[in-house]
Formats: structure tokens, sequence, C-alpha cells
């Protein structure tokens, strides 16, 4: 068997967190590929080093005195490396990488930034393989631009090009574990572009069908995926088996646990995903898999739900007889660069559902304009402070009863549906709901399905 494991932040953290990944790495053969974030928090008031590497291009793009957070970076990365018992060299080499990265030309702001913002993976990765070579053990850093991995060239958001994975290949050619730094490949151009944050559970993905592995193993920080986030209700019951569908479903509507867009290409290459716990390594974590476990105890298999959403809301007296309606509302939100998330209609009314943070007030000021002037609609408005929440589960629209529990959950608490949505996957009811009420959403929706 062969296997990428990719380790997130919080596996990163510190020394102590660093030597259960060496120790998880090196109980396995199968594990010759590693994926690492940047560090990330060390306790819940903490700074993670990507935050601090955005802060430090914010100053430099701003002729601010940067010495105090570019120490403050390196410090970060040394007190990693002598809890570690490491020779200084690493840091002098991670040191001087920032101070290039630093020089770096500021001409294309988000290029720069891009460039910064890399360096927490990048330099994460050299002081682990270090740390593995330091142990013993054999192990080599490979960047991201020897290895091949291509971007689009859209800093910040970046998508991977079909030729990265025939180049990654590279990869099986190297002896003992091979450290990757994820979030980050290059453009065809040569330069730095990173993915969306969350990225390095997608560079993790891509190697493993490039690299046509058997197993991708996702460590975090918690045991399993959970019915529903831990932090709205205590003591959630774990999810053994999902799909891939449904993973994504859940991360989308604001599942923490996995990047939304990672499963994408190890779906197509019918690879398995563990969820798996750096702090408990010997938990058998959630597996994702692309066919649904027909031992489900449960209708449904999560809830999960996101806030600070949107509703513009048109209404236009036989609107449904209109030719183009809605493609022209869409091509309005295109002029702007706001993509829509659901866009529920009757005869007379749609509504399209953003997410607020595309908003501001001069943008909503040319939407609503534009739409009462060039559509001639008769209302026009836009309600914010909306939230979305989605029921996950295998055909759980065909379940006549999924739907109906829902609703007398809600009644039962007073919610108030906003909006109400089955889609057409067979795999989700999405319900929206005034911000206000979503905690108590979650957990009336919960209780009602999973007690």
């Amino acid at each position: 068997m062969l296997k990428v494991v990719k380790f997130g932040g919080s596996s990163l953290a510190d020394p102590s967190q660093v030597k259960k990944v060496f120790d998880i790495v090196t109980s396995d053969p199968s594990r010759k590929f590693v994926v690492v974030s940047a560090p990330g928090k060390r306790y819940p008031q903490d700074t993670k080093v990507t935050d601090m590497l955005i802060k430090l291009a914010e100053k430099s793009l701003a002729n601010d005195d940067i010495n105090n957070q570019l120490n403050l970076i390196v410090q970060r990365f040394k007190d990693i490396s002598e809890g570690l018992g490491m020779p200084d060299q690493i840091i002098q080499i991670i040191r001087a990488d920032l101070i290039d990265r630093v020089n770096y030309d500021k001409s294309v702001k988000e290029r720069y930034l891009d460039n910064l913002k890399a360096a927490g993976e990048d330099n994460c990765a050299k002081l682990v393989a270090e740390y593995i070579n330091f142990k013993g053990h054999k192990a080599t850093y490979v960047s991201p631009k020897d290895a091949g991995l291509l971007l689009t060239s859209e800093f910040g958001n970046a998508q991977i090009l079909p030729v990265s994975y025939e180049n990654l290949k590279i990869l099986n050619d190297y002896e003992g574990i091979v450290i990757f730094p994820g979030f980050f490949g290059y453009s065809v151009n040569h330069e730095v572009v990173t993915l969306p944050r969350g990225g390095s559970d997608v560079t993790g993905s891509i190697l493993s069908a490039a690299l046509d592995c058997d197993l991708y193993e996702n460590f975090t920080d918690v045991d399993y995926i959970y019915t529903v986030n831990p932090n709205i209700v205590k003591n959630p019951l774990p999810i053994d088996h999902l799909t891939f569908k449904e993973m994504r479903e859940l991360s989308y509507a604001g599942f923490s646990v996995f990047h939304e867009e990672a499963l994408a290409p190890v779906y197509y290459k019918f690879t398995h995903v563990n969820i798996k716990n750096t702090n408990n390594p010997s938990a058998p974590g959630t597996m994702i898999h692309r066919e649904v476990n027909e031992n489900r105890k449960h209708r449904i298999t999560g809830i999960s739900g996101d806030k600070g959403f949107s509703t513009i809301s048109v209404r236009k007296y036989l609107m449904n007889r209109e030719i183009g309606f809605g493609r022209k509302i869409l091509e309005m939100l295109e002029d702007e660069m706001i993509p829509y998330e659901h866009s529920p209609s009757g005869i007379d009314d749609i509504s399209i559902i953003v997410r607020s943070k595309y908003l501001n007030e001069q943008i909503e000021d040319r939407l609503i304009c534009r739409i009462r002037n060039e559509l001639k609609a008769e209302e026009v408005s836009i309600i914010h402070h909306q939230a979305l929440v989605m029921i996950v589960g295998e055909k759980c629209v065909d379940d006549s009863h999924t739907l109906h529990l829902c609703s007398e959950a809600l009644s039962e608490e007073n919610i108030v549906i906003k909006m109400l949505n089955q889609g057409s996957s067979k795999l989700s009811i999405m319900v929206g709901i005034d911000e206000i009420d979503f905690e108590k959403a979650i957990q009336c929706l919960y209780k009602k399905f999973f007690n």
C-alpha cells in the first residue's frame, strides 16, 4: 500500500506536535509522501504563521518597519527547532528565505502577497525534512517548482493545471520520505501562486491522485468528522463512513475539517480518504468513499451550516414570461465579481443568495439601481444577516420523513424558514433562516435526527 499523508497547522504548531508527526510517519513505511501546512496556533489566542506572514506582507507593502514582524516569524520556527534539539543551520536558511521574499518585486500586490504567504508551508517542509534526517531517517524536501506543480495565475485562488498530474510522478524517483509543502505551486511564468486558504488539503489530494496512492490520510486535531459542529452541540456522534458527495456538501456548508475543493482529484481516482487525529493516531477516524455505507443507523449523515449570507430579492409581475430575466441579473452580479450560491424563484419573484462579504454599500446601490432601471423590477431589496443550514445524506430527499422532521424541529423552536431548497442531487435539504437563530437551529435539528 502507498499513502500520501497530510498534516494540518495544529499538527505542526510546536515541537511536541512535530515529534508526533515524526512518530506517525516513521511508524508506517507506506507513508512515503508527506504534505505539510504552515505551523498553526499553539493555543486559542495564538496567531497562525500564515496570518503572521500576511501581516508582514502588509507592513512591507506599506513601507512600514518590518523588522519586528520578521523576527517574530523567525522566532516561531526557532522555537520549534530548538525544542526539537536541532542545529541552528535550518533557522539561518529560513531567515534568509524570508528576507529574500520581503525584498521581492512589489509591483503586483497580489503576487507579492502570495510569495510571502507560501513561506509558511515551504519553510515548515524544510524544517520537518531536516528533523527526520536529524533523527536518522532518510527524508527529502521537494519544492513544488522542482516537482512541476503548475497552477493557474490566479493569485490567492489558483487551480491546478492538468499537466501537473504527469509532472508530479517524478516524486516516485526520490529515496526515503518526501516532504512536500502544501498550499502553493507555480504558474507557467514561474511565479508563486497559492490555493485558497485550506489549500494544503488540496495539495495532498493532488499528490494522491498523481501518484496513484491507495489511501490519502489527512491528519488534523479531531478523532473523527462529527455529525455536527462540536462547538455547537456537545459530544455529537462521530461519522465512521461517508461519501465524497456528502463530504463536499458538508464542507461547503461550514464543516472546517476538510477543504471543500480537496476531494476532486481523488474522487476521480477512486482513492479512499481517511481523516485521522495527530494526537490520537490509533483512532480509526472517518473514512470517505465513493459508495454509501448501507449499514447506517441514521437517515442522514450530518448537519452543517454557515452564517454571513445576504438575499437579493426581486419582484416583477409576469416575470416568468420574460426570456432571460434571471440571466440578466446574474450578469449584473458577474460585473461586480460576485459569485452566487442559490437562486430560488417563484412566478413573479426571484431571490439570489450571495455571501455578504462580496457586498458593500456602493455595490448594493449599483445592483438595486440596475435591476430597477434595466429590468423594470417593481420591488428590489437586499436582506442581510442570513444563515444557511444543510441536512446532508445520500438519498435523504427520497425519504418522506426527512423534510417533515426538519420542519417540525424548527417549528417547535419558533424558527421561521426563510428559504427551503431540496437539491436535485437528492443529497441535501437546505434551509435559510435568520442568523440569530443559527445555533438554535443546528441544536434542535441534531436532537430531532440523532436523538
